[in-house]
């Protein structure tokens, strides 16, 4: 079992959301419920692409957090 960064934004329409250790994992949905339940599919999907094709998984490097600053 892994554990990947995901960052999910709302774009004014809808959301999208996006794994930075894996390039080009993306998806969207309309709530962000979809659109988490969405985002694990696309790794599913990803990471059994890569295993298909003999190459390596990527392991989890991003992290994040809040920061606080005033504006």
């Amino acid at each position: 079992m892994k554990e990947y960064y995901v960052v999910f934004e709302w774009t004014g329409r809808n959301y999208s959301a996006y794994v930075p250790d894996l390039p080009g994992c993306i998806t969207t949905g309309s709530t962000p419920e979809e659109t988490e339940s969405n985002i694990k599919e696309a790794i599913s999907l990803y990471i059994d692409t890569l295993k298909e094709d003999g190459m390596p998984v990527p392991e989890p490097t991003t992290t994040g957090r809040p920061v606080r600053v005033a504006a």
